[in-house]
């Protein structure tokens, strides 16, 4: 069982930055590949950025490419988000996510999700 708590969320100006972390429980952190999901007032949750369980490959959606980074700490048990360049449509709430197996772009995929954490964007 792992659980997980994300942080970092907030209210930033486009242009901005902020870094989301996801904390998470239990020994057995560094076996699970890790997502960020989002979702937006009125839409389906969509799929922001993934890394596997060493850190060594790492996913993104077109939309974020080349502005978010994902990235772990297994000593820490904590993975992060780091968010630049912002955009109102980056608004939403944002959900970490682990996978037993591996990481992938389908939420259905993956087994224990977070609360998820506000982000909102202003322009």
């Amino acid at each position: 069982q792992v659980q997980l708590v994300e942080s970092g969320g907030g209210l930033v100006q486009a242009g901005g930055s902020l870094r989301l972390s996801c904390a998470a429980s239990g020994r057995t952190f560094s076996r699970y590949d890790n997502g960020w999901f989002r979702q937006a007032p009125g839409k389906e949750r969509e799929f922001v950025a993934a890394i596997s369980t060493t850190g060594g490959s790492r996913y993104y959606a077109d939309s974020v490419k080349g502005r978010f980074t994902i990235s772990r700490d297994n000593a820490k048990n904590t993975v992060y988000l780091q968010m630049n360049s912002l955009k109102p449509e980056d608004t939403g709430v944002y959900y970490c996510a682990a996978s037993k197996w591996h990481y992938s772009v389908d939420a259905k995929e993956y087994d224990y999700w977070g609360q998820g954490t506000q982000v909102t964007v202003s322009s």
